[in-house]
């Protein structure tokens, strides 16, 4: 059977708020029960690196995270991520060939309703069902290599840096 792995490491799609005079915090991750939701019927392990917006993550932290992977028993890693340095933390893995890693997360938290968090975790599992081992980024119903993607702001999705 196939060994898969989340690692989260906190972003949007782990933030919550809790009144109206309070600011996003990351919370506990919500990504095991979304993986209930989505009925994949697989077992999947589960790490925490950290629980940080994406513009809090230190090389410390990308190295923890690589450490992490590097360690796991899985082939198939999930690493939810913020969005605003997830291509960089997935470019900083390109070393490890022997996985097949896909990063994910949302722009909106997976706790408010109109989330895009369990489609972008939906599009992560299949691809790492069939892709090879390398390091994937799934978001916006695409699955990218981390060279030839970045985060379009305005438009609110990740596109293609290829023409």
């Amino acid at each position: 059977m196939m060994k898969i792995a989340l690692v989260t490491t906190g972003g949007t799609i782990d933030k919550d708020y809790f009144d109206a005079l309070s600011d996003y915090k990351v919370v506990e991750s919500i990504v095991p029960m979304l993986l209930e939701r989505i009925g994949s019927g697989l077992t999947i392990e589960r790490k925490e690196v950290c629980r940080k917006d994406s513009l809090e993550l230190t090389e410390q932290d990308r190295d923890e995270l690589k450490r992490t992977i590097i360690g796991l028993e899985a082939d198939k890693v999930l690493v939810t991520h913020g969005t605003d340095t997830m291509v960089d933390s997935a470019l900083s893995l390109g070393q490890i060939t022997d996985k097949t890693i896909v990063f994910t997360g949302a722009m909106r938290p997976a706790r408010f309703m109109d989330t895009d968090a369990l489609f972008n975790v939906g599009v992560a599992i299949g691809a790492l069902q069939s892709k090879e081992s390398g390091v994937f980024v799934a978001m916006s119903g695409q699955v990218f290599s981390p060279d030839s993607v970045k985060k379009n702001r305005d438009a609110q999705l990740f596109e293609s840096t290829k023409s």
